[in-house]
């Protein structure tokens, strides 16, 4: 409805009298809301109390409110509206090219305004311009287009401005949170004759099209009502009319996609789905289904339901084509199939395309690795032609050297070949004839470093790092077999024409080539060559008629032997036995060729030697010493006592207490009994004092024999036994007893000093373990182990050591070895073991 519409019903409404509240804004809202000299309305007693159901008073004529309409006053004079006359056509017609004319010019300056009675009670507009003070200064004169409006604000500070501006307001835009609303006031437009409204055409100025392009008309809104009030109608061209046929389209995509949900619930559809009974009240009337495959088609055809008996009548029964539709239907049915079938097909062939697509580039990215590896292995086979055949004369094939290099480049550039294919084993082949032909004529004796580098510059090519041959098989590895087969025979050659106490070349051969050489083959040349060559010359040794010591080449073969060496022992030591069966001690040879065995044998096995072939004879020699005071033999006593170094202490100490300080003490206590010279007797005493060692004094036996000796003589001195006494002997003998006794006592004070400090000393230098890790640091150093700690290396906050080539860590008393997968506890024992 338009906006001349609405006055107009509102001037029928105050004409009839109506009583109704004005809610818009007027001329004194206009004047006096921004006038700050306005008279300030007082609110009465009554008005405060019953608001706008007061009774009015007389000055609330200046300002209407809200009450209603205003009371008419009978007092005034009658004003008469004049009707006019009517004017010819020709008057119109210019009038009306007059009033086109002032409809234009009113667009731009704003023509004066319609006089009041015309216009009802249509609002008046104010200019409101300059405000000086003056509240009655008010302008009637017409409707200004916006010229001068807010001006006022350049005086004053407006609240409506900033309540604008607080909410987005931007001047020079329109209204709102997207700028659509209008920003000049409502224009009013002179209608150009005295017709009705929309007499004359419409009356919306061009600032309303601008703002409000859609065309508010009351009769597109009655035709929309009704269009939308008929959706809602049975019937709505009532009961007498035709009802229009509705007509249901289906694309191909609809059927597609109809399709494939009918594929997907076939399954569902199956069994006793199939025969459910299904009630549908979602429409307007009840409808009942045997299965859900009807349900889900209910809304393929747009039809209204089931027609009622009724209205089948009035379709009328002479069309009634059954077997028509029913072949229409099959018809629609099978061309559906059809496009069914042919999508499904599609499809498949879309599929078909982008796997062989998939399989094409699959077997091309393979083509492309083949033709590729073509390539490579066509370089490898060049490579190989060029190593020497059995077709090739001597001599005209390519160096060692030259095939070490072409080995060098198949393992560089050809690895993943050289290692699937095998290419290591052409060493056999290749690299074994050129080594026996250089090594015919090679005597290890005399040049042990003969054909060493060449031997080493092939270990770094064949030797495998993964293989770990013990024995001579198949799988051995292809640098093992070069030696076992070419390397190999030449030592056992050798080895079997070697004189075995010929020991220096064989011992510097071997220690040369031991590093070239795989633990299991040097454990073959020690154990299967050198040994029995050894054993079978021992047994032929003869220690009273060899000239050579046999320590002399025996000896040279401990670094690398060890504990092999053991099975010799034996026949050394019977053989040894059977030569001192005729041994006097006097001989100084049998000490001479035993004392390098003293560190080979077990501390057992050489206690029980000396027991049986030393001891003997050296109790023998004691037994006829003779001790005479004026006339001492010392020899005997010199041989017994130069076997010191090789006897044990207790051993000693033993043969001494029993064959030697029994005669000794005799002889003492016989010169104390006939008158003695105790100058002479201290001297003797003194004398054969020195002949101990500091080793022999220091054990318990020896030092109680000699002071029972010191007894013997301040009983003599003491008692007086013998006689005449020379003067002063008893303080001589007493001065003697007693400096021997300081003696014993400083050396006994001394070598516990002794004992201390070098417990003192092991502790500070080696570390008296105090933890576990003490503990490992002595074992380490006494096995000459390096144990550090890894820079800023941790495994469960746990600090990670090296000891050895293992890395270890310590927790609450337990070693942690690293082993392949996780930590493994182990012993301590065992963790030097490993180290080693």
């Amino acid at each position: 409805m338009s906006m001349s519409h609405l006055y107009g019903r509102r001037e029928e409404e105050e004409q009839e009298g109506v009583e109704i509240e004005s809610f818009e804004v007027t001329d004194w809202d206009l004047a006096n809301e921004f006038n700050p000299d306005r008279r300030r309305h007082r609110q009465t007693k009554e008005q405060a109390t019953y608001g706008i159901w007061a009774d009015r008073d007389s000055d609330e004529d200046e300002r209407p409110s809200f009450g209603g309409k205003r009371s008419k006053d009978y007092t005034a004079p009658v004003n008469f509206v004049s009707g006019g006359l009517r004017k010819t056509a020709t008057e119109e017609k210019q009038q009306q090219q007059k009033g086109e004319g002032g409809s234009d010019s009113d667009d731009d300056d704003d023509g004066p305004s319609a006089p009041p009675a015309a216009r009802g009670t249509a609002p008046k507009t104010l200019q409101m311009g300059k405000f000086r003070g003056n509240q009655s200064q008010r302008f009637a004169g017409g409707i200004q287009s916006g010229q001068g409006i807010g001006s006022w604000e350049k005086h004053t500070k407006g609240i409506g401005q900033k309540l604008l501006q607080k909410m987005g307001y931007q001047p020079g835009k329109g209204l709102g949170k997207n700028a659509q609303g209008i920003v000049n006031p409502i224009e009013a437009k002179v209608r150009k004759g005295k017709g009705a409204v929309g007499a004359y055409g419409t009356e919306r100025t061009k600032q309303s099209l601008q703002d409000f392009p859609v065309v508010d008309s009351d009769e597109e809104e009655e035709k929309e009502f009704q269009k939308e009030l008929g959706q809602w109608r049975k019937d709505p061209a009532g009961a007498g009319g035709k009802k229009k046929p509705k007509y249901s389209y289906r694309t191909v995509d609809e059927l597609k996609a109809k399709g494939k949900l009918a594929r997907h619930s076939t399954a569902a559809s199956a069994g006793e789905l199939a025969q459910v009974k299904v009630i549908d009240m979602t429409g307007r009337e009840q409808k009942v289904y045997y299965s859900y495959s009807q349900m889900t088609n209910k809304h393929s055809v747009p039809d209204e339901g089931p027609p009622n008996m009724s209205t089948r009548d009035q379709k009328g029964s002479g069309f009634a084509l059954p077997e028509l539709e029913h072949n229409l239907q099959l018809l629609i049915d099978l061309t559906e199939q059809d496009i069914l079938q042919s999508a499904r097909r599609l499809q498949h062939e879309k599929d078909v395309v982008v796997s062989l697509s998939h399989e094409s580039r699959a077997l091309q990215s393979r083509l492309d690795a083949e033709q590729d590896a073509i390539q490579r292995m066509e370089a490898v086979l060049s490579l190989v032609e060029r190593f020497p055949s059995g077709e090739t004369a001597p001599g005209e094939g390519p160096t060692m050297q030259e095939c070490a290099r072409i080995f060098e480049t198949l393992q560089t550039d050809y690895y993943e070949e050289y290692k699937t294919m095998g290419l290591a084993d052409l060493a056999v082949a290749v690299v074994h004839p050129l080594l026996k032909e250089k090594l015919c004529s090679w005597d290890p004796l005399k040049d042990s470093c003969y054909c060493l580098e060449d031997i080493g510059q092939w270990r770094a090519i064949l030797e495998s790092r993964d293989l770990h041959s013990s024995a001579p098989d198949s799988n051995m590895d292809p640098y093992h077999r070069l030696l076992w087969e070419v390397w190999i025979p030449v030592m056992r050659s050798c080895v079997s024409g070697w004189q075995p106490r010929l020991v220096g070349p064989m011992v510097d051969c071997v220690e040369v080539w031991a590093p070239l050489l795989p633990m299991w083959i040097l454990d073959h040349l020690l154990e299967q060559l050198i040994l029995p060559r050894l054993q079978r010359e021992v047994d032929n040794w003869n220690p009273l008629t060899d000239t050579v010591p046999i320590h002399s080449w025996i000896h040279p073969w401990l670094p690398l032997l060890q504990t092999r060496l053991e099975p010799l022992y034996p026949p050394i030591r019977s053989k040894l036995s059977n030569a001192l069966q005729r041994w006097h001690p006097s001989d100084a040879s049998a000490r001479l060729i035993l004392q390098p065995w003293k560190d080979v044998f077990t501390p057992g096995a050489w206690e029980a030697f000396m027991l049986k072939n030393i001891i003997p004879k050296l109790a023998l020699c004691l037994e006829e010493l003779v001790i005479n005071p004026h006339q001492q033999q010392m020899e005997p006593f010199h041989w017994v006592m130069d076997w010191e170094g090789m006897l044990s202490p207790s051993s000693l100490v033993s043969l001494l207490d029993k064959n030697f300080f029994t005669k000794w003490l005799q002889v003492l206590c016989s010169w104390l009994s006939n008158s003695p010279n105790y100058e002479e007797i201290t001297k003797w005493y003194l004398g054969w004092k020195s002949m101990f060692s500091d080793v022999l004094l220091a054990q318990p036996l020896i030092k109680e024999k000699f002071n029972e000796a010191l007894d013997i003589m301040n009983r003599a001195v003491s008692s007086g036994i013998g006689g005449y006494m020379q003067p002063g002997a008893r303080e001589n003998i007493a001065y003697l007893t007693q400096t021997e006794r300081r003696k014993d006592f400083q050396y006994e004070a001394m070598q516990e000093r002794r004992d201390a400090e070098s417990v003192a000393h092991r502790g500070i230098s080696t570390g008296v373990p105090t933890n576990f890790k003490d503990l490992i640091q002595t074992k380490a150093e006494e096995n000459n182990i390096v144990f550090m700690p890894i820079v800023a290396k941790r495994h469960e906050g746990k600090q990670l050591y090296t000891f050895g080539r293992i890395v270890i860590y310590i927790d609450r008393g337990v070693v942690f070895v690293q082993g392949e997968k996780t930590w493994v506890p182990t012993s301590l024992q065992s963790l030097i073991d490993m180290a080693k």
